[in-house]
């Protein structure tokens, strides 16, 4: 219909019209709602088929479109040959207007007006998902109207094939309720079609002011009528035809022949840009699960009816897997399943998650030992049942018998990852030799992108196993404070980074803290980061001061020459002495937050030059700490934003700090949210948090004890004494007996400084034997007549952990005992 039509003018021409201007017609637009009744009959439709609006509503659809079937090939009558749907989707209108179907299809059908003969038009069904009433969306359109003027005896029936493709519009002002929301929705309902095309069609509609039917050369939709196939006798008629003109040596024009040779070659077209589209709708991203959905979704409806997709378990598991082709004890994961019938008719049968092998009998089993997809154009019952027999007291007949079936490998690199299982309904064309191609390149283009994600979850989990492994797993509490910790790994930066903390048990109930950042991403900084981080625990172990640590960790990363900077925090916690020393190498200072008042304050500290510059002097500060404070140490990925001064981010930082919170997780979680870390972060973040509890004065026994060893039964006697005024009885005999082995070595090996004991009582019982020997006790293979070698070996067997360290002065011998519940 040209611009220059008056609205409301009947869709039938006149007689002597030529074929509608511009491409185009009215679309009679049906909707129809669960109960199978007339929802919406538009003008179009009162036009097309003789039944006015308010006598329509309501009404049963089967009453109003009543089908008598498609035309018989060697009707004569039929002025465009066969009638059969295009590809086969859908045998009759009937079948989508009663719910049968719950895919879209299209065909031509002969319908009985009410005031005038069977018409002839092509339709178009919408099954419509989603809470609302309207179940089924009906186009159609006046066939006649396609049909070209006579232009002698020599035009054939055929010649309206020239007409390559129609595409239905939709108004958006179409006049029933819930219009524009179905408007919107149009790219839903033709899915083929870009948000720019559907836009278009729908501002063309409303500058004609009524729904149209548009000639196109280049638009898609899910389902298009066949109104092009020649019948047998116009095949006769047109070997007539060639056979006189041969005769006679005038030319022949174009027929239905070369037409018929158009639609093969357009149906090849359609089917690579199918292809071309699915490859654009899949692998929009890296995410395996994600890229498993797109390629499901990517060929139901318009390909098959039903899609499961099953995966090698080492695929979903993000793992290697063993060269070779699968056997029958490969496991393999139902990861999708899309489909057209009705919601939930396949979850409890077929559920996506469970694993399972196949047999070798079945064509699950052929397709992906040999890499070649299995075209089974009919399910038998016999096949049926031998499939249904792997699903224990589940009975998958019914879904499966009777259906056309293709099995298609995905693959890449030549090695199976898995595999798809198509399945179209028993009333649609089976799957054809054409099929099974178009299935085996969509299937090699999804197994491409879903071996990219693969690998790519592969290498994350690999990035994950090395930085689990290299970050510590600390305690939660350790002798006099408590930590907690967080990191989070660079969201656009990869998932390895060079950040660190850790915590380091020393003599004297006392803690290391170290926050440490290698400058840089990647394995290689990491790399980097686990040398640094193993260097600081056994320096630490060595109980340096934090100044010579540092100057030892920045000899070291000279030493390793590969030219990376870092910064780190290293600090020292004495609970008995509520002393906190620390020193810093180019770190962002930390954050004390004062337990009496609140009150949050960044630590001045002497910057200090990264480590890895070399030659540049250390310093430590002392800083006096009470019970309940708390000391927050980071990286600057926590408060550095690009573009925006550190001293914002440090501000923001301190203010969390002070936030009151349950625990220490609950203080952590402040902190991250209010610096909005979860969100656009490009650095890694480590951040270590440690409350400062202390250990009271009454919890502390120490004692000096001279060379003599005499000395030794002194000792255990005041340890004796103080577990008994201190309640602990019952572990009186176990430490008095350990006590007195760490002691008579120290009488032996000492020089000339006095021996400190201590006994400290906390979450477990920690006794200390300080001397001025450096050389350190060892575990000893004692045979039965040696008279020395066994003391250390009864440390080891009756202590809940025991260890040794150097000093400046000499050594430190201790043990734990675990208490009694208090």
């Amino acid at each position: 219909m040209d611009r220059g039509t008056e609205r409301g003018a009947p869709s039938q021409r006149a007689a002597g019209d030529g074929p509608a201007a511009a491409g185009r017609i009215p679309l009679a637009v049906v909707v129809v709602d669960r109960d199978g009744l007339v929802s919406h009959w538009s003008r179009g439709a009162g036009r097309l088929f003789g039944t006015a609006r308010e006598e329509a509503v309501g009404r049963p659809v089967v009453d109003l479109l009543p089908v008598s079937g498609a035309l018989p090939e060697d009707d004569e009558s039929a002025p465009y040959g066969a009638y059969a749907a295009y590809d086969g989707l859908g045998p009759d209108l009937e079948s989508s207007l009663d719910g049968r179907l719950f895919y879209p299809a299209a065909g031509r059908a002969r319908l009985t007006a009410a005031d005038s003969d069977r018409i002839d038009v092509l339709w178009w069904a919408y099954p419509l998902v989603g809470p609302g009433a309207e179940r089924l969306l009906v186009l159609a359109a006046d066939a006649g109207a396609l049909r070209p003027e006579d232009t002698g005896a020599d035009a054939g029936a055929g010649d309206g094939a020239a007409v390559e493709r129609i595409a239905p519009g939709f108004a958006l002002h179409t006049d029933f309720p819930g219009a524009e929301d179905l408007a919107r929705r149009l790219p839903e309902i033709l899915p083929s079609m870009s948000v720019g095309e559907s836009a278009r069609i729908v501002a063309q509609v409303l500058e004609l002011g009524y729904p149209v039917l548009e000639f196109s050369q280049n638009d898609r939709v899910p389902v298009t009528p066949d109104w092009g196939v020649p019948r047998r006798a116009e095949r006769k008629a047109r070997q007539e035809r060639a056979a006189a003109a041969a005769l006679s040596g005038e030319p022949l024009q174009q027929d239905a022949e070369d037409e018929g040779e158009d639609l093969e070659y357009a149906a090849v077209r359609e089917r690579l840009e199918f292809l071309n589209e699915v490859s654009g709708r899949i692998g929009t991203s890296l995410d395996l699960s994600r890229t498993i959905v797109e390629v499901s979704r990517a060929v139901v409806p318009r390909f098959t009816d039903v899609a499961g997709t099953y995966l090698r378990e080492q695929v979903v598991a993000g793992e290697g897997f063993p060269d070779g082709v699968p056997d029958t004890t490969t496991m393999w994961h139902r990861v999708a399943v899309e489909h057209t019938d009705e919601p939930g008719r396949w979850d409890d049968v077929v559920p996506v998650g469970e694993a399972m092998p196949f047999p070798a009998h079945t064509p699950f089993f052929q397709c992906m030992t040999t890499g070649d997809p299995v075209l089974v154009p009919r399910i038998s019952e016999q096949m049926g049942h031998m499939i249904a027999a792997q699903f224990e007291k589940r009975d998958i007949r019914p879904l499966i018998t009777g259906r056309s079936m293709l099995v298609v490998p995905l693959k890449a690199r030549n090695v199976v990852l898995g595999f798809m299982i198509l399945l179209r309904h028993p009333e649609r064309v089976e799957f054809n030799d054409m099929d099974r191609v178009t299935g085996a390149e969509l299937a090699a283009r999804a197994g491409l992108v879903l071996d990219n994600a693969r690998m790519y979850t592969y290498q994350e989990s690999v990035a994950e196993t090395l930085q689990d492994s290299m970050l510590p797993h600390i305690a939660p509490r350790m002798s006099g404070c408590d930590i907690a910790t967080r990191y989070l790994p660079g969201t656009l930066l990869g998932r390895v980074g060079g950040d660190w903390f850790d915590s380091v048990k020393l003599p004297g109930s006392r803690t290391a803290l170290v926050v440490g950042d290698v400058m840089g991403h990647g394995l290689n900084s990491a790399a980097m980061m686990g040398q640094l981080r193993t260097a600081v625990q056994t320096m630490a172990a060595l109980d340096l001061p934090p100044a010579q640590l540092l100057r030892n960790l920045d000899d070291l990363a000279q030493r390793l020459g590969e030219h990376y900077l870092a910064t780190c925090l290293y600090a020292i916690y004495d609970p008995i002495a509520s002393e906190l020393e620390i020193a810093n190498a180019g770190h962002i200072p930390p954050v004390l937050v004062r337990a009496e008042d609140g009150r949050s304050d960044l630590l001045d500290l002497p910057t200090g030059a990264p480590i890895g510059v070399g030659g540049v002097p250390f310093e430590s500060v002392r800083v006096r700490v009470a019970p309940g404070d708390r000391l927050v140490m980071c990286t600057d990925g926590l408060v550095e934003v690009r573009g925006e001064d550190i001293g914002v981010g440090l501000a923001t930082l301190c203010e969390s700090a002070a936030h009151p919170a349950a625990s220490m997780d609950d203080a952590c979680d402040t902190i991250i949210r209010a610096l909005n870390t979860c969100g656009g972060r490009k650095d890694d973040v480590a951040l270590l948090m440690a409350r400062f509890n202390g250990i009271e004065p009454e919890d502390v026994a120490e004692w000096r004890i001279g060379h003599d060893p005499r000395e030794a039964g002194r000792a255990r006697a005041a340890v004796r004494e103080q577990l008994h005024t201190w309640g602990l009885g019952s572990v009186a005999d176990t430490a008095e007996l350990l006590v007195s082995e760490l002691v008579t070595n120290a009488v032996r090996h000492s020089h000339s400084r006095p021996i400190a004991l201590r006994l400290v009582r906390g979450e477990t019982l920690l006794c200390e034997v300080d001397d001025d020997d450096h050389t350190l006790p060892t575990l000893l293979s004692a045979g039965r007549l040696d008279e020395f070698g066994r003391g250390m070996r009864v440390v080891s067997t009756l202590a809940r952990e025991w260890g040794t360290s150097r000093t400046g002065s000499g050594k430190t011998v201790w043990f734990e005992l675990t208490l009694p519940f208090r």
